[in-house]
């Protein structure tokens, strides 16, 4: 890794919402002789035959910047909502820390970590878990009622999310009432209430229809947009990662094998396993032009239409068609490369960004 690489990373963590390192979760007899021990070096599978303990979460480390949504995917047994809910303790991490906003919870005491359910940061989940018998507006004050908020004030906070997460006029429903969507969206409600630092959010839309489950995800990104609350986003479902991810880590037997950018992960797979999961993501979708810029050849101009490097490459695409010659590149006002339509028609025949760069 550079300096300058090492930099930025003590710079994100020293100012990260949400701080993890070395973090396990072992189930099974003995469990805290494992990390930090060999046995931390073999396989689930070798790991069960020799100790009877299953890794669920495998020296997980990284930083979650505020306002960021960060991603954790992956396939079912892969570690990603036993990670989620090491974060708030809801299960007890074998080793590691968590730190949120600077205070790690796993040293809080019972007191202190019941605080920080209430005030700090919150949890959305893919059962909704309304209270059947009271009605929408009783079901998102709940959250402040646990709180002690007095009822005028809950209901008036309560109505204020009612209209942010675009439920107005079903205040007085009850949870039957409603569609599988709007009973996530109360629950969205419930968990904004509080207004809280993080939100933890697991598989929320797992269990809603395809139709529905759009328009949630751009629910979330809407309120994200205007209220800026750092998330973390539990998915097994890489459209929906690459859709709402700033960063996402792929998870697999309990270890992350990767994290990046959606582009990162789609440009440059780290592992076949990796690879397999990225294999049928349109490229020119997730990629921008900084993916593929070029170093200019000998005698090519610089004189045609000029394009951010943040612009996707799908958005780019007709004005390179267009363009008699190369398309030149610009970031902060600086010139980073060239792209052709050639260079595209190598995304979208899926050859690597490695490669493309290596070729040029």
């Amino acid at each position: 890794m550079s300096a300058m690489m090492e930099a930025a990373e003590q710079d994100l963590s020293a100012n990260a919402a949400i701080s993890v390192r070395s973090l396990w979760k072992v189930f099974g007899p003995k469990a805290d002789s494992v990390a930090g021990s060999p046995l931390a070096d073999l396989s689930r599978a070798d790991l069960l035959e020799q100790t009877g303990c299953v890794a669920a979460v495998r020296d997980v480390s990284f930083d979650v910047a505020p306002g960021e949504v960060f991603v954790v995917m992956g396939l079912s047994g892969s570690g990603k909502s036993t990670l989620v809910r090491c974060l708030t303790r809801l299960i007890e991490p074998t080793a590691g820390s968590v730190l949120v906003g600077g205070e790690d919870i796993l040293t809080a005491s019972p007191a202190r970590l019941r605080e920080l359910r209430r005030t700090r940061f919150s949890m959305v989940f893919q059962h909704f878990g309304l209270l059947p018998h009271r009605r929408v507006i009783d079901n998102i004050a709940y959250s402040l009622e646990v709180n002690g908020v007095k009822r005028d004030l809950r209901h008036k906070r309560a109505n204020e999310v009612i209209e942010l997460v675009g439920l107005h006029g079903y205040a007085n429903h009850y949870p039957e009432q409603l569609s599988g969507g709007m009973q996530q969206r109360v629950g969205l409600a419930r968990a904004l209430a509080v207004d809280p630092e993080v939100m933890l959010l697991d598989e929320p839309f797992s269990a809603l229809d395809p139709l529905i489950r759009r328009d949630m995800q751009n629910e979330v990104m809407r309120l994200h947009r205007d209220l800026g609350k750092t998330m973390v986003f539990i998915t097994h479902d890489l459209a929906e990662a690459l859709k709402l991810g700033d960063r996402i880590a792929i998870m697999r037997d309990g270890a992350v094998v990767q994290m990046g950018t959606p582009a990162e992960v789609v440009g440059n797979p780290a592992d076949e396993y990796v690879a397999d999961f990225v294999r049928d993501v349109p490229k020119s979708h997730v990629l921008t032009l900084a993916a593929i810029a070029r170093i200019p050849k000998e005698g090519e101009a610089l004189d045609g239409p000029r394009l951010e490097a943040s612009t996707l490459i799908r958005d780019a695409s007709p004005v390179i068609a267009e363009a008699s010659g190369a398309v030149t590149v610009v970031a902060k006002g600086e010139v980073v490369g060239v792209v052709t339509s050639d260079d595209v028609l190598r995304v979208i025949s899926g050859e690597s960004t490695a490669a493309r760069h290596e070729s040029s």
